[in-house]
């Protein structure tokens, strides 16, 4: 709601046109919310031209008076068939309009009303919350009464649909407690959907607003109106920028704290709906029922039944001394399953089950693996058992990891969700591999050392370990878990930032890796990893990538012999030049030996909006040879004809075509932090390596290979490895190591090109 202290004409340019409403109070919490709904009222009722037969209704925040600072006005203004109806609607609603408020409106009576709702099934929820403002108070009351009749009458026939409507906005929103920067009112999780709790309890299908519920709720009601008053303006989505302004208005240290706050308040409106669902679905269609009323029972595990579509314990498992792995086991039989564990069976083992030993028995790590290899039942049963507490008692570790935010662009979920994630990921690739139970486990602890100090593939190496170790895994694979979380990115920054066909780079990963069975694991980890982290983590020129390298390294860990670099294209070394051929891919070039003819080329491909993802350079009797790697920057692939016509001017030294890739480069710079060269001495056979990190920008490899180039350095191979708006740029430099009055020369040119 826009704040009423100063309210103008439409474009904010006119004079205060109501003055009666100046005043409406800011703040945060109930209080305030209900003092702004007072506020409205008294306004609303001022403005309102009262007359027999019409009633002015509120749903929504008003209705609900729970107005957040920014929020909009939902109004009903509802008759008995009147006439000149919608003179008055006009009259009221356009001194709203001239107030600056939003304002969602409709003109029906009772009838009109109770129709649309029946059609309709979200308005039938917004008449839920309908309150009387202004007008015939008997009018509303009757509408009110009707409304929530008719709800109670009709709900478990409209709960499947609403249910379709819930999943879709879910699809759209995501989950709340899993996001860095969720919608509060529309992910799964949020305000929307402690109305749809409100509604189902309304319908007397189960008390869906527990104690917590209400806690829960009123929490993330204060997160967004501090939100909405932090940003000045109506906005639900709590993005990266505005997280510590809003935590300090509530009063928390940072935000990371609120974030974790949200999580666990969007978990506990998630859990309760999930309830409430499956408590629809049971009074809907009595499933499960045998012919004296009672339900089946269905054994789908050891120890475990299926009970009214929920998993029970079996009889027989409720002794003087339960099984220390019985909670693994439900938890594992609920995920191949895909069927929901029953509340009163995990409060049970929350408070009955007894800790595990150290090591764990054979069975609860059997079904530790079987849980984090059940592919899409993995999540659900997790966060069923997490809502209980049961991980904290499988994982002390895990009272760490829970809801912690990675501040990365590229990340879409809290670290929590992330590892489980990866576990479900590297499901799809158990087949690839001879260990798939190291797989699993492997993904679910590779970020395992995030949260604290140093790089955290080194520090979670160890965590890992100790984790394996007292599930009780053998030495041997207690070190190989520790090995694949130690070398987890290995493989894709290799592959991203370093010349394939450079023996040394192949040497390398073969004696880090160590072996086959190893480097099969590190690639199903790597593609776990990455369609866990989110669509930017990955495509399709990187996977080839990774793929070309994990093949060269099985060569040579296979026969002891680095594979040599393969031969360049035959119809680039004859014919006349230039030679110019564009593949889906590639583009490659060959043309008279001469300086500068990598910028060249990579100007050019920016001219055309190819981003490059790696180049290649190199002399064969005389004629310098360029291939790369490329994809289109926007989408949308070039004009073949245009661009090989281009590269063929531009190499053979026309000079409008460099003027034109000046231009259009030098325009394109990019934004962000000061960029940094780094220099490695030994990562190459017979070159230097320059790494720079910086701002992703259009033609960067086009203004850094003429910085080079001017500085008197000669590149023989580069590498691109974009992350989110940065770069990691690779360029291979001929010759020995510069000394450091050239090398500071060569850096100073880099960074002024940059």
């Amino acid at each position: 709601m826009t704040s009423l202290t100063t309210t103008t004409g439409p474009t904010g340019d006119g004079p205060p046109v109501v003055n009666e409403v100046a005043g409406v109070p800011g703040g945060i919490g109930a209080e305030a919310r209900a003092a702004r709904a007072d506020a409205l009222d008294a306004w609303l009722r001022g403005i309102f031209p009262a007359r027999e037969g019409i009633a002015l209704i509120a749903v929504g925040g008003l209705g609900r008076r729970q107005c957040a600072p920014h929020g909009d006005l939902d109004l009903l203004l509802l008759h008995a068939g009147v006439p000149g109806t919608d003179e008055l609607a006009a009259s009221l609603w356009y001194p709203i309009w001239d107030a600056g408020l939003r304002l969602d409106h409709s003109v029906r009576t009772v009838a009109e009303a109770l129709s649309v709702a029946q059609d309709d099934v979200k308005v039938a929820l917004g008449l839920l919350d309908a309150r009387h403002v202004a007008g015939d108070p008997v009018l509303a009351d009757q509408l009110v009464r009707t409304a929530a009749d008719h709800w109670r009458r009709t709900a478990v026939r409209q709960l499947p649909r609403l249910r379709e409507i819930t999943s879709a906005r879910w699809e759209a929103h995501g989950e709340l407690a899993f996001l860095l920067e969720g919608d509060l009112k529309e992910a799964a999780g949020g305000l929307r959907d402690v109305g749809l709790l409100r509604a189902i309890a309304t319908a007397g299908v189960t008390d869906a607003l527990r104690p917590a519920v209400h806690a829960a709720h009123r929490r993330l009601l204060d997160t967004r109106d501090a939100l909405h008053q932090q940003v000045g303006r109506r906005v639900d989505r709590l993005v990266a920028q505005e997280r510590d302004g809003v935590a300090k208005l509530l009063g928390l240290d940072d935000g990371d704290a609120l974030l974790r706050r949200v999580a666990g308040d969007a978990r506990t409106v998630s859990h309760a709906l999930d309830d409430a669902w499956r408590a629809a679905d049971r009074l809907r269609a009595g499933r499960h029922r045998g012919a004296a009323g009672r339900p089946l029972r269905r054994p789908v595990a050891r120890d475990v039944v299926e009970q009214d579509g929920e998993l029970v314990l079996a009889r027989t498992a409720i002794g003087a001394r339960p099984d220390p792995s019985l909670s693994l086991r439900v938890a594992a039989a609920a995920a191949t399953t895909r069927l929901p564990i029953a509340r009163a069976t995990c409060e049970w083992l929350a408070a009955y089950c007894p800790p595990l030993p150290a090591p764990w028995p054979p069975a609860a790590r059997a079904a530790l693996i079987t849980l984090l290899g059940a592919g899409p039942g993995l999540v659900p049963a997790w966060e069923t058992c997490d809502r209980y507490g049961l991980i904290d008692g499988w994982l002390p570790e895990w009272t760490r990891l829970r809801s912690l935010p990675q501040h990365n662009p590229v990340h879409r979920f809290t670290l929590d969700r992330h590892l489980v994630q990866a576990a479900y990921e590297a499901s799809r690739h158990t087949r690839d591999v001879d260990r798939p139970d190291l797989l699993l486990l492997g993904a679910f602890l590779h970020d395992i050392g995030k949260g604290l100090p140093g790089d955290h593939s080194t520090v979670g190496a160890p965590l890992a370990e100790a984790v394996a170790a007292r599930i009780g895994l053998p030495d041997d694979e207690v070190a190989l878990i520790g090995r694949l979380v130690r070398l987890h990115l290995l493989l894709p920054d290799v592959a991203t930032r370093r010349d394939l066909s450079d023996p040394k780079t192949v040497a390398g990963v073969a004696e880090r890796v160590g072996d086959t069975t190893t480097l099969d694991l590190l690639h199903g980890l790597v593609r776990a990893d990455a369609a866990a982290t989110g669509p930017a983590a990955w495509s399709e020129w990187k996977g080839r990538l990774i793929a070309e390298l994990v093949a060269r390294v099985r060569t040579a860990l296979d026969t002891g012999v680095v594979p040599a670099p393969p031969a360049p294209d035959p119809a680039l070394v004859a014919g006349p030049l230039p030679v110019v051929h564009l593949g889906e891919d590639r583009v490659s070039v060959a043309a008279a030996d001469r300086r500068g003819l990598l910028a060249t080329v990579a100007g050019c491909l920016a001219l055309h909006r190819l981003e490059v993802i790696s180049a290649d350079a190199a002399t064969v009797d005389g004629r310098a040879l360029v291939q790369c790697r490329v994809q289109p920057r926007y989408g949308l692939a070039p004009d073949p004809i245009a661009l090989s016509a281009d590269l063929r001017r531009a190499v053979s030294g026309d000079v409008s075509v460099t003027q034109r890739l000046r231009g259009r480069a030098l325009a394109a710079r990019g934004q962000g932090a000061a960029p940094r060269v780094v220099w490695h001495r030994e990562a190459a056979t017979d070159a230097v390596l320059l790494e720079l990190r910086a701002a992703d920008a259009a033609g960067l490899l086009y203004r850094v290979t003429c910085a080079l180039d001017e500085a008197g350095a000669q590149v023989r191979a580069a590498r691109i490895s974009t992350l989110g708006g940065d770069v990691v740029d690779a360029f291979y430099l001929v010759g020995g190591w510069p000394p450091d009055a050239d090398r500071a020369r060569v850096e100073a040119a880099v960074l002024a090109a940059v």
